[in-house]
Order: C-alpha cells, then sequence, then structure tokens
C-alpha cells in the first residue's frame, strides 16, 4: 500500500508535529494514573509516576517514532513492516532513550503477543489513536489508517476514531481551521481524560480548541489528569502542526530525551 508525502500542500511540518506530541508526552508522563485537581503541573519535571528523568516520553511517542521510522525506511505503509518495529519496541527497547519500553497497555501487548488486532469492545484504550499522527503526512486512505489502528487495537471505534483524527490533523497541516465548535467553550468538567479512546480524543481537541499556544493547550492537557501523557501527546501533535517546533518552550526542548531518536526517524 503506498502512502506518498503530502508536503507539497502543508503548511507544518511532520517534525512540528511530532516534537509537539513528545514534548506534550514528556510533560505529562510524571502525571499518569493522577486524580484531575490533585496536582499542578507547570514544567517539565522527572520521576512521579513511572520514576523517569525529566524529559522521558513513553508509548505514545516511542510507537509514534515506529511508525515515522517504518514510512521512511518502507516509502508507504507497510502494515507488516510496522509490526515488527512495535515488536522491536516493546521486547527490545527501540525508539526509547533507556532502551526499555515503559507502559505498555495491555491490548497493544496481547495483539503484538498474538500478532492479531483485539477487536473487541473492550479493547477500545488509546494506544493506536496515540501512535497515529504521523499518518496525516501521508496520502494514507481511510483503509489504510483503520489497517494501521487494526495491527492492535482492531475494533470500529478505535479504527474511526483513528481516521476522525487524522482528517482534522490534516486541516490543521494546511493551516486551515477545523471546525471544533462542540469543544469551544464546553465546561472543563464534561471534559473526562481516561484512557478510552473517545475520551482521549475529545480532551485533546477541547484542549486544543480552548487555548491559543501551545504550551497553554499541553498544559491543560496534562492538568485533565488521569492518562495525562496521552492526552498531552494527541493535543501536542495538534498543537505543535498549528503552533510550530518554534513556539515549544526552549526550556521543554533541551530537557526532552531522545531527540536524536526523533530526528533519525522522520520522513
Amino acid at each position: 500500500m503506498t502512502a506518498g508525502l503530502l508536503r507539497e500542500k502543508s503548511m507544518s511540518s511532520l517534525r512540528d508535529c511530532i516534537f509537539g506530541l513528545a514534548v506534550g508526552d514528556a510533560l505529562g508522563v510524571p502525571y499518569e494514573f493522577l486524580k484531575r485537581d490533585s496536582f499542578l503541573c507547570t514544567d517539565m519535571i522527572g520521576h512521579g509516576s513511572h520514576d523517569r528523568p525529566a524529559g522521558t516520553f513513553s508509548d505514545d511517542t516511542a510507537m509514534t517514532l515506529a511508525t515515522c521510522d517504518s514510512i521512511r525506511a518502507t516509502g508507504r505503509i507497510n502494515v507488516t513492516d510496522l509490526r515488527k518495529r512495535f515488536e522491536q519496541w516493546a521486547y527490545l527497547g527501540f525508539y526509547t532513550p533507556d532502551r526499555a519500553a515503559f507502559g505498555i497497555g495491555q491490548t497493544t501487548l496481547r495483539a503484538l503477543m498474538n500478532r492479531a488486532g483485539q477487536s473487541s469492545e473492550r479493547n477500545n484504550g488509546n494506544g493506536s489513536l496515540m501512535r497515529i499522527a504521523p499518518l496525516a503526512y501521508t496520502q494514507a486512505t481511510n483503509e489504510q489508517i483503520r489497517n494501521v489502528s487494526a495491527i492492535t487495537h482492531a475494533h470500529e471505534i478505535s479504527m474511526q476514531a483513528c481516521v476522525d483524527f487524522v482528517k482534522i490533523l490534516r486541516i490543521v497541516v494546511r493551516g486551515e481551521e477545523p471546525d471544533l465548535s462542540e469543544w469551544l467553550g464546553k465546561p472543563r468538567e464534561q471534559i473526562r481524560s481516561t484512557g478510552y479512546v473517545v475520551h482521549t480524543l475529545e480532551a485533546s481537541l477541547w484542549c486544543f480548541a480552548n487555548t491559543t499556544s501551545y504550551e497553554e493547550c499541553v498544559l491543560a492537557a496534562v492538568n485533565l489528569g488521569a492518562d495525562a501523557d496521552t492526552t498531552a501527546a494527541v493535543a501536542g501533535a495538534l498543537a505543535g502542526a498549528r503552533y510550530g517546533v518554534e513556539s515549544i518552550p526552549t526550556r521543554w526542548m533541551e530537557t526532552l530525551r531522545g531527540k536524536d531518536l526523533i530526528e533519525t526517524a522522520l520522513f
């Protein structure tokens, strides 16, 4: 399945998006699983929930880098190659600063062990949504997007969430404004930030719609609590695409670990 690049139509680069995602992820890692309003994230710190050094990104970014690297190496959407790279991440620590994966979701782990995407309704975590952003920079069809989700998350809800997110991100990539009126001005208490894929998508769109800078967007995402790193990663992909990598605070870019892994995976 081929997937030509969309750079000639893009206002933002893949680099903007992926660094936006990675920084959001690293901001949220120390706060993952924490109850909303039990903490306040204002800067990039270390340790916390996973006891990792400041600037460490999680499976969200690592699997996104595996996706980028597969497209870079093969020049297309190749599900077999993608699965191989996901396995290299899970079992060998590829695409991680410490050569060790952490925070692997159970649906993802079972799918890789069984070499089959999990398709029951209870398997609708955000494990495919968190890694789907690179496809917005290709000409991947909806069917291809669904197939990439289905490597691990094969239920209709997860696959459709990926299609919906790529559609919105492509609009942002073109420098246009997606219709986010559904989330604009919606009260924070109505936004859920669990690991359920629909909640992650909605929370990310809410953060993006109701903020006016990269920093404001990802901090809003982390401070929703619960699956803080993934919400901030998905929101960060959108904000990175809109505001550009230069909008990411220098102190966060300097603290971010694994920048070389990101640069070498980009296509």
